[in-house]
C-alpha cells in the first residue's frame, strides 16, 4: 500500500460529489476533499479530530498530521493533551493509505453518492451539538436538500424484533407527524425503524435513515427496497465512508447522530439491552427531550421503554399530539393543548426554533410583532427558562412548552 500524501491538485478527484455550489469554489473543493480524507482516517465520533478540525480547519488539520504533528501551536489551538493527539496518530496512521481513500472516492461516484460538509447551505445546524463528536462529513444518497430542512424533525426508534403492536404504534406516529411537516429520522433496522420510515414515505412526508456502514451498502440487505424508496424522496446517509462495513461500535455512534437530528427521539419499543435505549441516552446528554410509548408489563419487549419512563424522565407518549408537545409544536385540536396561552408570549414561542437559532428580526417577521417588543418578551422567556439566547440569534429551549 502506498502511503498517502497529498497535494491541493488531488482535490479535483472530489468535485464530481460535491454540490454545484461547492464544486465552483476551489477553497471549498480542498475543504471537502480533507474532509472525505478524514472520513477514510477516523471512527465515527473521534473527538481528537474533532477538536483539530474545528479549531484549524480539515484541510490545515489533514496538512498538520501529515506532518507529523509537530506544531504546538496547532495543539494549543485545539487544546488537546500531546499525548492524546500522539494516541490519534497511532489510529489513524495505518489508515493513511492512497489505495484505500481512491478506493472510497471510486464507490462514491459508482453508487451516485455525494459529500455534504459544514461548508454547505444544507448541512444539518443540529449537529453542531455534537461539538467535537459531530460527524466531519455526510455520505448522502437522495436529496441533498432535505439535510437543510430538517426542522421540525423527530428520531422514531425501537427494538429490532418488533411486535405487532410496536410496529402497528410506529406506523401510526410516523405517519400522523409526517403528515404534518415533521421529519422522521431513524435508522432504517429491521422492526420500529422500518415501520416508521414506511409509513412516513406512504403519507407523503419526509424521511431520513441514517446508516451505520457506507451509503453503497444496503443494511439490512432486506431493506434495499425500502432504502431506494427513501432515497427518491428524502435521504439515506452516512458519516462513513462507501465501502465501509457496519460494525457494532458503528452503530453505536451512529444512534447520536440520530438523536441529534431529531428535534425529540421517541422510543417505540425496546428491551432492556436495546441499542434504541443508547440513542435515547445520546437524546437526553444533547437536551433533547424523550419520549416513551409504554406497553404490557408483561412484554420484554416494552421493558426498556418502561425503564425510561420509570428512571430516565422520558414522557409517556400513546399518539402523534404527544409528539408534538414534545417538539415544541402547537396542536391542531383546542381539546388536546387546552390551557395554552393566547398571549404575546404564545406567538414569540411560535416563532422560535427548537433546533436553530433565529435572529429577533426574523422572530418579529414570523410572529408580526414589532422587534423591540420581541426583545423584551425574548428577555423575560430567558429568565424562566423558556428560551434561549445562541449567537446573535435565539431557540426555543428543549423542554419548552407552550403553555
Amino acid at each position: 500500500m502506498t502511503v498517502f500524501r497529498w497535494a491541493d491538485t488531488d482535490a479535483a478527484a472530489i468535485v464530481p460529489l460535491l454540490t454545484p455550489e461547492a464544486a465552483a469554489d476551489p477553497e471549498r473543493t480542498v475543504r471537502a476533499y480533507a474532509a472525505a480524507v478524514w472520513s477514510c482516517l477516523i471512527e465515527p465520533g473521534d473527538a481528537v479530530a474533532g477538536a483539530l478540525i474545528a479549531a484549524l480547519g480539515p484541510d490545515v488539520a489533514l496538512r498538520e498530521i501529515l506532518g507529523g504533528a509537530r506544531d504546538p501551536s496547532a495543539v494549543d489551538a485545539a487544546a488537546l493533551d500531546p499525548p492524546d493527539l500522539r494516541a490519534a496518530l497511532g489510529r489513524w496512521r495505518p489508515r493513511l493509505q492512497s489505495e484505500a481513500i481512491a478506493f472510497a472516492l471510486d464507490v462514491a461516484r459508482t453508487c451516485g453518492a455525494r459529500l455534504i460538509t459544514p461548508d454547505d447551505p444544507v448541512w444539518p445546524l443540529a449537529l453542531a451539538d455534537l461539538g467535537p463528536y459531530a460527524p466531519v462529513c455526510l455520505w448522502v444518497r437522495g436529496d441533498c436538500d432535505v439535510l437543510g430542512r430538517l426542522d421540525p424533525a423527530v428520531a422514531i426508534v425501537g427494538a429490532r424484533a418488533a411486535t405487532g403492536y410496536g410496529e402497528h404504534i410506529a406506523a401510526e406516529l410516523a405517519a400522523d407527524l409526517a403528515g404534518r411537516g415533521v421529519a422522521v429520522v431513524s435508522g432504517a433496522a429491521y422492526g420500529i425503524d422500518g415501520a416508521a420510515h414506511r409509513a412516513a414515505l406512504a403519507a407523503g412526508g419526509t424521511t431520513v435513515a441514517m446508516l451505520a456502514g457506507g451509503v453503497d451498502r444496503p443494511y439490512p440487505a432486506g431493506h434495499a427496497d425500502l432504502l431506494r424508496r427513501i432515497a427518491e424522496t428524502g435521504v439515506v446517509a452516512a458519516e462513513v465512508p462507501c465501502g465501509w462495513a457496519p460494525t457494532k461500535w458503528r452503530f453505536l455512534q451512529r444512534n447520536r447522530t440520530i438523536a441529534a437530528l431529531g428535534g425529540a427521539t421517541v422510543v417505540v419499543e425496546a428491551g432492556t439491552r436495546s441499542g434504541s435505549l443508547n440513542t435515547a441516552g445520546h437524546a437526553a446528554t444533547l437536551g433533547r427531550p424523550i419520549g416513551a410509548v409504554p406497553g404490557p408489563v408483561t412484554s420484554g419487549s416494552s421493558a426498556g421503554c418502561h425503564r425510561l419512563l420509570r428512571e430516565f424522565d422520558a414522557r409517556c407518549v400513546t399518539c402523534a399530539d404527544e409528539v408534538a408537545e414534545l417538539l415544541g409544536l402547537a396542536g391542531d385540536d383546542p381539546a388536546v393543548f387546552s390551557g395554552a396561552h393566547t398571549d404575546d408570549d404564545t406567538r414569540v414561542l411560535d416563532a422560535l426554533s427548537t433546533r436553530s437559532a433565529r435572529t429577533v428580526e426574523q422572530i418579529a417577521a414570523r410572529c408580526g410583532m414589532a422587534v423591540d417588543e420581541v426583545t423584551a418578551r425574548l428577555g423575560m422567556m430567558a429568565l424562566d427558562g423558556r428560551a434561549q439566547a445562541q449567537g446573535a440569534g435565539w431557540r426555543r429551549a428543549a423542554a419548552a412548552a407552550v403553555g
